[in-house]
């Protein structure tokens, strides 16, 4: 029964040190954490330089053990302190949690080039930062505030390159036979001038078909200026919902 109650008590501690950022050993794991998340992509990208030291080598692969013990550790923890572990193991942090520290013990047992390309896998752990950025949060709930208006916005954008692609085709096939051989060398001349990116390798030369860019670029303006609108508005908004559960909760506390 005491057994019960001990280990009880230090899975709530665990889970409070893990899951709670509003304590003083919570954030500080928060840190810690996000701190050994960006320091393994910079050794990660300092190890693929050419002509680095046998000795630096060697401090990387120190450096990656270390971290991929603490996440180990800390993956197990989660396993161990969720109600619903299937439902952890499954999910999306979960499965980036397993995927930040799988290429590690797959590529140290297994000595065939080939299984090497899990080590791309490593680059996943960046997502790991997302566990723990409240602007993430809110950027996450103003896309679901917009959701209906950016699928219908994104609707009307993949319309608007169909119609590009097929208009300059029309315009420039026959003086550009080479360039715009078909409607989906349109497409590519579409993509790149909706968005402003303006490649060069493809133009318009006949004057119908630099008029009709005239407006197509228009169009793109409004196109790169219509979604990030939107996102502004919400993310302003979820901020202000926020800020206003901190008012309530803060009423709440003094009464």
């Amino acid at each position: 029964m005491l057994f019960n109650i001990s280990y009880i008590n230090i899975i709530n501690k665990i889970r409070k040190l893990i899951e709670s950022d509003d304590t003083g050993l919570g954030r500080l794991f928060d840190l810690i954490i996000q701190s050994l998340i960006v320091l393994s992509l910079i050794t990660f990208s300092i190890g693929t330089l050419p002509d680095i030291s046998e000795r630096l080598h060697f401090v990387l692969f120190v450096f990656e053990i270390v971290t991929v013990i603490i996440f180990s550790i800390e993956y197990i923890f989660r396993i161990i302190i969720t109600k619903n572990k299937l439902t952890y193991i499954f999910s999306f942090y979960g499965i980036i949690d397993l995927i930040a520290i799988l290429p590690f013990y797959v590529s140290s047992g297994i000595d065939l080039r080939t299984v090497r390309v899990f080590r791309l896998l490593r680059l996943f752990r960046i997502f790991k930062l997302f566990r723990y950025n409240q602007a993430i949060a809110r950027f996450h709930k103003a896309l679901i505030t917009v959701k209906e208006e950016l699928v219908l916005f994104s609707f009307i954008t993949i319309l608007l390159i169909y119609l590009s692609g097929v208009g300059i085709y029309y315009f420039e096939n026959d003086v550009q036979p080479e360039a715009f051989k078909s409607v989906f060398h349109g497409f590519w001349w579409a993509i790149a001038t909706l968005t402003t990116v303006g490649y060069g390798d493809i133009y318009p030369v006949t004057a119908g078909g630099k008029l009709f860019t005239f407006f197509i670029l228009f169009i793109g303006l409004g196109i790169v200026a219509v979604p990030t609108g939107l996102l502004a508005a919400a993310l302003s908004q979820a901020r202000k919902e926020e800020n206003l559960n901190l008012l309530d909760k803060c009423k709440d506390y003094s009464t």
